[in-house]
């Protein structure tokens, strides 16, 4: 019998030393976060990412009464930022807000394999959707997409194209339409959207693909011209401005989306609150209202729901990609 109560006790204690792990862990979850947390991003400031995460990194730190700083770590087609995040520690505290190109595209486009979003990252949650905008500099003679198409046809033409860098959204797209059309341009690269609507504001670039949250400002001040957008309908910011689909590009439509991800990892709680945080922040009008004047919309996404969005996206665009043998080297 003394022997029977030793060992229950003996088991007792052995329980109660586990007890306070599990404990730790939920309670750790709930601290977080006790110190600034960095969301890493892979462009300059002042771009379509940078806009979006300023709005929603205010937010989150007003809710958690914790810095939410800003990283611009841009080059190599977002990697540099990508895979800093992923070698990161997954402590909940260095997170990646990126978008089509650094989270999908840019390794396979780079073809160097420093990481991949289904190995290496945890998503988080989508933060916003914008259309993109083709818009050409004033002084050149193309008012309608016609125009700039007829001019690409011609033989020896010097158009040129801004790419904020290989795999972004907006490289994919201009690369989708000389693909599906025939014709021809130059692509110049830069390392943001700010960089290469500053070319394209100074002329030394005819036109680009850009997030209408970034090119508003400009075609509303005159400083560009819009001649088409790729949403499947006409915007209400640009009621006058055909679609790609108007335009002959039958059934084609997108849109960049930002969203964070977290380095694999991670405590699931950590993702799961930052997630539900994200989503009552976007829920408010006040917050919705601040994305509509960038021309985006706010729009957040479970865990699962954007590791689904992605893995579609995905497997719409890598295939594209491929065959069309898109490169950066």
């Amino acid at each position: 019998m003394r022997d029977f109560k030793a060992l229950c006790l003996a088991l007792a204690c052995t329980a109660s030393i586990g007890l306070p792990t599990v404990g730790h862990a939920q309670s750790g979850a709930a601290a977080w976060p006790d110190k600034p947390v960095r969301l890493v991003l892979p462009y300059p400031p002042g771009g379509n990412v940078d806009g979006a995460a300023r709005i929603v990194g205010e937010e989150l730190q007003e809710m958690f009464k914790q810095p939410f700083v800003i990283e611009n770590k841009p080059g190599a087609g977002g990697m540099i930022a990508g895979e800093f995040v992923a070698k990161s520690a997954p402590d909940g505290y260095t997170f990646f807000m990126g978008a089509n190109g650094p989270i999908l595209f840019s390794p396979t486009i780079f073809r160097r394999d420093v990481y991949d979003w289904r190995r290496d990252f945890a998503p988080v949650t989508s933060v916003s959707f914008t259309p993109l905008v083709l818009q050409v500099n004033p002084s050149t003679p193309y008012k309608t997409l016609a125009d700039l198409i007829t001019a690409a046809k011609k033989p020896g033409n010097k158009l040129t194209m801004a790419s904020p860098g290989a795999g972004t959204q907006n490289h994919l797209v201009s690369e989708y339409l000389t693909r599906e059309s025939g014709l021809h341009w130059t692509t110049v690269h830069y390392k943001g959207n700010a960089p290469a609507t500053t070319d394209l504001l100074g002329g030394h670039v005819d036109f680009n693909f850009d997030q209408l949250s970034v090119a508003l400002p400009f075609i509303q001040q005159g400083r560009t011209r819009a001649l088409a957008v790729t949403s499947p309908q006409r915007l209400p910011q640009l009621p006058n401005v055909p679609t790609l689909q108007e335009s002959g590009f039958k059934d084609f439509s997108t849109e960049t989306f930002t969203g964070i991800l977290a380095p694999k990892g991670t405590p699931e709680a950590i993702v799961t609150r930052l997630s539900e945080a994200v989503q009552k922040i976007l829920a408010k009008k006040s917050v919705q209202a601040r994305y509509e004047a960038l021309g985006a919309e706010g729009r957040a996404m479970t865990p699962q729901q954007f590791t689904q969005f992605l893995d579609k996206e995905s497997k719409r665009w890598i295939p594209i990609i491929k065959a069309a043998n898109i490169t950066a080297q």
